[in-house]
């Protein structure tokens, strides 16, 4: 699927296509403009890059000291769930091939790369103070020399999905606080490791993916839900565990940021930030009723974390619809989370239609029905 990564940095612009879509978007830019667009139609400072995530390009999932993540569990545990029983052991095998990659980006003329670390790979048993495997830290530090090598600009993110499996089964992961001072303690290895070189880095990506096809409707790893929407799901409950999972989440980032800023900000003058996504709402019907569901819907995706980095608290039309099972913030927290940025990215992929469903209401709690909003992405899914 095509998508765009936006993001605000300072007074300057970053596009990021996903390497997939380059040549789609290429003509996307080209086809039907006259005159059709290139760089010299885009402001000073416009940065254009491609992306990607470690399990979905390294491989090398048993080479180099790396230790299982979710993702490993789950595609070889399930592969089923997987289109064509994929997984990630080999992927576009970069961990090989990073030169080949990079030479390719610097072909296209490229100007920054977007890639994740996967933190198994560094940290084999999930914390440092386990042990750092240094043959990962190694393969992060050639890859970031050859891309400025190249010419090309690293965009770190640290988490994109693939949390160590032993942390999962440890108390597991992020539906435990246990996993904010493990995400700080991986993250300023990161800073330590790599921040010389390093002027971007990007905490998570898009927390409200995981937390809805994680936690919610068992789509992805690790593949929880509530057993009455899908009995296939390893456990879970879809009315509370993406909500935990979600305000853990926004608790490490903006512990990982301050940690940043504390200690390394200055020195290695870089800037982080976070990732999110977000679908655009359009009402399906021109009343009342649908547009403020579009908004709602929107809450629902963007708002859940945009709402606690901007003002400290989760939408207000979240607090009334989810509330009891939406965790709160502590003063401390609300101090600590409110403004944790010197960015903000967004993912995004399509649009939808929204109805108001008010229906929903006498359903089972649950994410997926709690926005009391029925998408056109949800009736299509449903539909499939």
């Amino acid at each position: 699927m095509a998508y765009l990564n936006v993001f605000l940095l300072m007074n300057s612009f970053l596009l990021i296509l996903s390497s997939m879509a380059i040549i789609e978007a290429a003509t996307i830019f080209t086809d039907g403009i006259s005159p059709p667009l290139n760089r010299s139609s885009f402001p000073d400072g416009f940065i254009f890059g491609t992306a990607s995530s470690a399990y979905q390009y390294e491989g090398a999932a048993n080479v180099g000291g790396r230790g299982p993540s979710i993702w490993d569990a789950y595609t070889h545990n399930y592969p089923e769930k997987i289109l064509g029983r994929s997984n990630g052991d080999v992927a576009n095998d970069e961990y090989h091939r990073y030169k080949e990659d990079v030479e390719i980006m610097k072909d296209m003329n490229m100007d920054a790369y977007r890639f994740s670390i996967s933190w198994s790979r560094i940290l084999p048993k999930g914390k440092a103070s386990r042990g750092v495997n240094k043959e990962g830290i190694n393969y992060y530090n050639n890859l970031i020399n050859e891309l400025l090598d190249k010419g090309l600009q690293p965009f770190v993110t640290l988490f994109h999905w693939d949390l160590p499996q032993t942390l999962d089964e440890e108390y597991g992961g992020f539906l435990s606080p246990n996993i904010v001072n493990d995400f700080r303690d991986y993250a300023e290895l990161c800073y330590k490791e790599f921040g010389d070189r390093v002027k971007h880095w990007i905490t998570l990506n898009e927390p409200w993916t995981l937390s809805k096809y994680g936690y919610a409707d068992g789509r992805s790893a690790p593949g929880r839900c509530s057993s009455w929407h899908d009995h296939n799901c390893i456990g879970g409950d879809s009315a509370t565990e993406p909500y935990i999972v979600a305000h853990n989440q926004l608790l490490a980032h903006a512990t990982a940021v301050k940690v940043y800023k504390a200690k390394y900000q200055a020195s290695q003058k870089g800037s982080i930030g976070i990732t999110l996504s977000c679908d655009w709402m359009v009402p399906l019907h021109d009343t009342e009723s649908d547009i403020r569901a579009t908004e709602r819907a929107v809450d629902f995706i963007l708002g859940w974390f945009m709402e606690p980095l901007t003002t400290g608290d989760y939408p207000s039309s979240m607090q009334s619809l989810v509330g009891s099972r939406l965790p709160k913030f502590s003063k401390h927290e609300v101090k600590l989370v409110k403004g944790s940025f010197d960015f903000i990215g967004l993912n995004y992929y399509t649009s939808n239609y929204a109805t108001d469903a008010p229906e929903l209401s006498e359903s089972r709690p649950s994410l997926l029905t709690d926005s009391q909003v029925i998408t056109t992405s949800m009736y299509f899914i449903h539909h499939l």
